[in-house]
């Protein structure tokens, strides 16, 4: 649930809007590379290098941009994002 003063509005912007998102493991897409970090919250994700990072969430299909559970289900509908598989 998304509060007036809430610190995650300060990560957000216009970019975010009517993203396509897709449920994914995260997985290294450059070479060397070993986390991303969520869109809103900067929680990272990663593999087993980092252990407490998170392993999966929804991102877009180039794998630039994460978005975590808590973070995709308080924002969703303010952002307008939609899931690939059509929901």
């Amino acid at each position: 649930m998304i509060k007036e003063g809430d610190w995650r509005w300060n990560n957000g912007g216009a970019y975010l809007n009517g993203l396509a998102l897709v449920r994914r493991g995260w997985r290294e897409t450059r070479p060397e590379w070993d986390h991303d970090h969520c869109e809103m919250c900067l929680t990272k994700f990663g593999d087993e290098r980092i252990p407490d990072a998170l392993n999966e969430g929804y991102t877009t299909e180039d794998e630039y941009r994460w978005i975590c559970d808590t973070c995709f289900n308080d924002f969703r509908a303010f952002y307008n994002w939609r899931l690939l598989d059509g929901s």
